[in-house]
C-alpha cells in the first residue's frame, strides 16, 4: 500500500516537473511570455491566438545562464522520471525478486532530482539579464523581471522542487524506523523473527 503510494508521487512529480519544463509562462508580460524550453506571443487583449516557438537545442537558447538552467532542470527531470520507472517496477515485480521500495539508491536519486532542480530554478532568473529577456522585458535584470511578472510555470517549478525535497526526508524517516528493529535468526525453527529494539 505505501509503496503503491510512494510510486504515484513519484510518478506525479515526473509529470508535474516534465509540464513546468514544456511551460511558457515562467516569465510573461500582456503580450509575450517564456520558459526554459518554449516561448509564445499574442496580439494585445487576444491571449488565444499565440504563436509559440521552442528552443530545439542548447545552441539555440540565447543566454550561457539560461543554458546550465535548462541543462540541470533537465537532468532533474530525467532523475524524477527514472526514479519514478525504478519505483513502478519494485510494485510490478514480485517481492522476492528486486529489493524492497525506499531503499537506498531512490533516495539518493530523489535527492540528486531535487538538487539539480533547485540549481536549476536558482540561476534561470540570472538570464533575464540576457538581451532576449530585456526585449521581452523591458527594463530587466539579474533577479529583477522589469515588465515581466511570474507566470505560473515558474510557480509549478517551484512547487514541485519542494515537493521533490520532502520526499528523501519521509523516505530516510521510514527507513531509519525499519533499521531499527533487531533480526535473531532461530537455528531451532530456521525462521527470521524481527524483534523492535529496547530503548535504554
Amino acid at each position: 500500500m505505501v509503496g503503491s503510494m510512494w510510486v504515484a508521487l513519484g510518478l506525479s512529480l515526473a509529470c508535474i516537473s516534465a509540464l513546468s519544463l514544456i511551460s511558457p509562462a515562467w516569465f510573461q508580460t500582456p503580450t509575450f511570455s517564456f520558459g526554459v524550453l518554449t516561448y509564445c506571443s499574442w496580439p494585445q487583449g487576444n491571449s488565444w491566438n499565440q504563436s509559440c516557438g521552442i528552443f530545439r537545442s542548447l545552441d539555440d537558447i540565447p543566454d550561457f545562464a539560461w543554458k546550465v538552467s535548462a541543462a540541470t532542470l533537465l537532468g532533474g527531470w530525467l532523475l524524477l522520471a527514472f526514479n519514478a520507472i525504478l519505483l513502478l517496477s519494485w510494485v510490478l515485480v514480485p517481492r522476492g525478486l528486486c529489493p524492497r521500495w525506499g531503499s537506498g539508491p531512490t533516495l539518493g536519486v530523489e535527492a540528486a532530482a531535487a538538487i539539480a532542480t533547485i540549481v536549476g530554478l536558482l540561476v534561470f532568473p540570472i538570464s533575464l539579464a540576457s538581451p532576449f529577456s530585456k526585449e521581452a522585458c523591458g527594463a530587466s535584470s539579474m533577479y529583477h523581471g522589469g515588465q515581466c511578472q511570474l507566470g505560473s510555470g515558474y510557480v509549478t517549478a517551484i512547487f514541485n522542487a519542494v515537493l521533490a525535497s520532502l520526499l528523501p526526508v519521509i523516505g530516510w524517516s521510514h527507513m531509519t524506523k525499519v533499521q531499527g528493529r533487531t533480526i535473531l535468526f532461530s537455528s531451532d525453527t530456521e525462521r527470521i523473527i524481527l524483534v523492535p529494539e529496547m530503548s535504554k
